[in-house]
C-alpha cells in the first residue's frame, strides 16, 4: 500500500488549487483543515469509520457532523471523497500538506523549534530572526519544551533540523568515542 503521504498530496493539491482564491483567506482553510485533521485523529472517530454497518453516506454525514460549525461545501467534498475511498486516515496528513502548499505560496515555513527550558518571547523573538536570515523565509514558530535536551534548542524547518541540544553534543561525543 501507498504511503499515507503520497495518498495526501493529490488531496491537499485539489483543495488548494480550488480555494486557493476565495475571500475566507487560505489562513481560514487552513484552521478548517487544522479541525478536521482533529477530528479525525480521534480513536472513537477512527473505530466509526471502520465500521462496515455505517454506509459511506452515514459515515461521511457523522464526520461532518462532528465539526464545529458546518463545513463548507469544498470540505464536505474531500470528507465524501476521503470515506468513499477509505481514506479517513489520511486527513491529518491532507490538512499538514495544505498547510505546506500554503506557506510555500506566502514564502513562509513552520519552525519546530523545541527547548530545554522554556523560552521567554525576547529570546523568541532573537531566535527567530538569525533563523529567518538564515533560510531566507518568514517562520511561524511552535515552540515545545523537552527537558531530556538537558541545554539548547533544536530547530526543524522543513527537512533541515538544527541541533545545538547538549543531548546532541553529548551523543556525538559518544560516537566519536565509540569509533
Amino acid at each position: 500500500m501507498a504511503e499515507l503521504s503520497t495518498i495526501a498530496r493529490p488531496y491537499a493539491e485539489a483543495l488548494f488549487e480550488s480555494v486557493r482564491n476565495d475571500a475566507r483567506g487560505l489562513a481560514w482553510w487552513s484552521d478548517q483543515m487544522a479541525q478536521l485533521a482533529q477530528v479525525c485523529s480521534l480513536p472513537d472517530v477512527l473505530e466509526a469509520m471502520g465500521d462496515p454497518r455505517l454506509s459511506d453516506d452515514q459515515r461521511a454525514g457523522l464526520l461532518v457532523g462532528l465539526m464545529p460549525e458546518t463545513l463548507p461545501a469544498e470540505l464536505a467534498n474531500l470528507v465524501g471523497l476521503a470515506v468513499e475511498n477509505d481514506r479517513v486516515t489520511a486527513l491529518p496528513l491532507v490538512a499538514e500538506q495544505f498547510e505546506q502548499l500554503r506557506n510555500q505560496l506566502e514564502g513562509t515555513a513552520l519552525a519546530r523549534i523545541t527547548s530545554a527550558f522554556p523560552i521567554d518571547d525576547d529570546h523568541l523573538a532573537q531566535l527567530l530572526a538569525g533563523l529567518e536570515r538564515k533560510f531566507g523565509l518568514k517562520l511561524k514558530p511552535q515552540v515545545s519544551v523537552d527537558p531530556d535536551l538537558i541545554g539548547g534548542v533544536r530547530v526543524a524547518v522543513g527537512d533541515h533540523v538544527l541541533d545545538t541540544s547538549v543531548q546532541a553534543r553529548l551523543a556525538g561525543l559518544r560516537d566519536t568515542l565509540a569509533a
